[in-house]
């Protein structure tokens, strides 16, 4: 099964905080406590996984008394990517598509070319999708019409 790891999941819903903060007039900036109850997490947990979100210049610190973090740039400019790769390093499908020459097939590995394609794939997604339209509600599922009820004729034996 494919996922991100716990902390990028926590890290993405650290981040949809700040950027739901970033348009009010309160304050400028939260605390990492703050946060830590906007989110539902524990406050080491938001602390744990500011520290790679800050060192990739996602969110800006601002020390003392009335510090705290906030988005370093508008949440329309921040690709989920950013997040993924700040907590989790290089995406990768396969070791291969991140580093090469760690595999021994590698020279006549006959997927590797296809695995490299659906790591692009799935970059440019993650790239496309921005912190702003994660704060989105999710569209509305259609909900499918009814299908006319059919007619089933029993024949009951006699015995």
């Amino acid at each position: 099964m494919l996922r991100v790891a716990k902390l990028t999941d926590y890290a993405t819903v650290v981040m949809t905080v700040l950027a739901a903060h970033q348009g009010s007039e309160q304050v400028d900036v939260l605390s990492a406590s703050e946060l830590a109850e906007r989110a539902g997490l524990e406050t080491p947990t938001v602390a744990k996984v500011l520290k790679p979100l800050s060192q990739a210049g996602l969110v800006a610190a601002t020390r003392g008394a009335s510090g705290g973090y906030r988005l370093a740039r508008p949440a329309e400019a921040i690709g989920l990517i950013e997040i993924v790769e700040a907590l989790e390093g290089p995406l990768g499908m396969t070791e291969c598509t991140v580093h090469t020459g760690n595999c021994g097939i590698e020279q006549s590995c006959g997927v590797r070319a296809n695995w490299n394609r659906i790591n692009d794939v799935v970059i440019e997604a993650l790239r496309n999708v921005t912190l702003a339209q994660m704060l989105a509600p999710p569209p509305a599922k259609p909900v499918p019409e009814p299908s006319p009820a059919k007619r089933i004729d029993l024949h009951l034996a006699t015995t």
